[in-house]
């Protein structure tokens, strides 16, 4: 008789930590409300996103929109929406699926916006403010993630059809050297204190540590991420923390320890990029297939917890978060939508 009500009482003390974590959970996600920032779709009825980024100096999201070859810049404090049009586009077959090219990355620099354009391969450079097209370099590759390395003035850009990274002039946008690697590089994280650029292998599943001065590959760690590989990564230059985006979770590599890895979360599938505030020791990620953000707070020790996880759209991804923590997440070819999600701390 005492066994059975010793697995009773166990039974009902399992069944009440189910309920209260399914209630803290629900709480969590009742802290952040979503909605949807419609954007011009010049009748297409759906716009395709990848990178986006935002600009801490004019509190605007700049946004590349593929399909309709424009980029949109939007002021996070009113919502308002410019344009910036005219950028090249075209359609590519892939994996039997036709496909438009055009305006795919960006990245802040100094004063001025960097545009990567899938269709031309070019590189264009925004002034931050006007909106002016300053100038455009080209490069002989397709380019896949562009970014600002204010250290050295240069633009970085991953061209991984033939493993390659570019390195630009950021005044001139022309082509200073061709770094070739073992490869497909994706995503990218500039780590000024340590000099260093971190950047995945795709179809390694490796993360590497590249040293901005001598071009030179210095580090090689396992991401631990699968078949599918790491995509997306970020970095916490006061810790040595990295962030690594795998398809369903984000790990915690220790890039200051031989790239140990210090934790890792679910995130759900479809996920792509990652975003890291390191003043709010927050991490981002966008689950595009399972339509769901989560939230997760780092530790000391580089140990993730899950903060809340929001539900969002089916396609939304790539998140950028604002100084007041408010989430613009992009938008890719699932879920036909023309616009982003934004996902905002509920008002207390």
């Amino acid at each position: 008789m005492r066994e059975q009500i010793s697995h009773l009482l166990v039974l009902v003390l399992g069944v009440g930590a189910i309920s209260i974590a399914l209630h803290a959970a629900s709480d969590q996600s009742a802290n952040y409300t979503t909605r949807t920032l419609a954007l011009p779709d010049h009748g297409k009825g759906n716009i395709t996103m990848d990178y986006i980024a935002y600009d801490s100096k004019t509190g605007s999201a700049w946004v590349p929109a593929i399909n309709i070859g424009s980029v949109y810049v939007v002021n996070t404090s009113n919502s308002t929406v410019r344009e910036v049009s005219g950028f090249a586009t075209n359609e590519v077959e892939v994996r039997g699926r036709k496909r438009v090219q055009g305006p795919s990355s960006v990245s802040i620099g100094d004063g001025v916006v960097y545009i990567g354009d899938r269709a031309d391969s070019s590189v264009c450079a925004i002034d931050e403010n006007s909106l002016e097209r300053k100038i455009c370099g080209h490069i002989d590759s397709t380019p896949d993630g562009v970014v600002y390395v204010a250290p050295t003035k240069e633009v970085w850009v991953t061209a991984p059809r033939d493993n390659s990274v570019r390195i630009l002039d950021a005044q001139t946008l022309s082509q200073k050297e061709k770094l070739t690697f073992e490869g497909r590089p994706e995503g990218y994280a500039v780590d000024a204190k340590r000099g260093r650029l971190y950047m995945n292998y795709e179809d390694k599943d490796l993360t590497t540590a590249i040293d901005l001065k001598t071009r030179k590959t210095v580090a090689k760690w396992p991401s631990s991420c699968g078949e599918d590989g790491p995509h997306g990564i970020s970095v916490d230059q006061n810790t040595g923390f990295l962030f690594v985006a795998c398809s369903t979770r984000a790990e915690v590599l220790d890039a200051e320890h031989s790239g140990k890895q210090l934790s890792s979360i679910n995130t759900g599938d479809g996920v792509d990029d990652l975003n890291y505030s390191p003043t709010t020791h927050t991490l981002y990620v966008g689950a595009a297939k399972d339509a769901k953000l989560t939230i997760a707070r780092v530790d000391a020790a580089g140990k993730l917890s899950v903060i809340a996880q929001v539900p969002t759209h089916e396609g939304a991804r790539n998140g950028v978060v604002t100084q007041d923590g408010v989430v613009y997440l992009a938008h890719s070819q699932l879920g036909e939508l023309a616009g982003l999600i934004i996902v905002s701390p509920s008002a207390k």
